[in-house]
């Protein structure tokens, strides 16, 4: 097997542990959940992508990492960090929704471009080094719970607003009686 494929085959199967988790744990605790106490942890999570960083660190990454997707996959998470950081900061404000949409957006448009950056610059698996485990298993992840982000984004109003939570207290009202 060569070692895109190796590396490619590792992709593929941090979206699907990532996605039975989402599926299995995740996602049943946040659609209960208002809106803001839904998107409270997954901001948080996303508040980690400082860890993007290391891409510009010789000794974590080879010395040879292509610079074009090196600079932006660093500077393109730590943009993501803060405007995360920023959303949970104001998300019960007025500005905290539009903070939320404007994070989502470009962190999923950050992750996606580092995939295709790595793949014009002709990064090689090995350059990655260490920082190998982040795009087999942290991006997955990541665009996992944007897409979350957008589900809890979109949903209706109603349920915005805490009906996820009446639903469950409903739904344990009519099982106790």
């Amino acid at each position: 097997m060569t070692v895109q494929l190796l590396f490619g085959t590792s992709v593929a199967f941090g979206f699907v542990a990532w996605a039975v988790v989402a599926a299995l744990y995740i996602w049943p605790q946040l659609s209960t959940q208002s809106r803001i106490d839904a998107l409270r942890p997954l901001l948080a999570l996303h508040a980690f992508r400082f860890i993007g960083l290391c891409f510009l660190v010789p000794g974590v990454v080879s010395p040879d990492v292509p610079l074009a997707f090196a600079r932006g996959a660093a500077y393109g998470d730590i943009v993501a960090a803060i405007l995360a950081l920023a959303a949970l900061a104001t998300l019960r404000s007025g500005v905290g929704i539009a903070l939320v949409w404007a994070f989502n957006l470009w962190g999923s448009f950050d992750l996606l471009n580092a995939f295709y950056q790595a793949y014009a610059a002709g990064l090689s698996p090995g350059q990655l080094g260490a920082a190998y485990f982040i795009p087999t298993a942290i991006v997955p992840l990541l665009l996992i719970t944007h897409g979350l982000m957008f589900r809890v984004l979109l949903q209706s109003p109603a349920r915005a607003s805490g009906g996820g939570i009446e639903r469950v207290t409903t739904s344990a009202t009519r099982r106790a009686n």
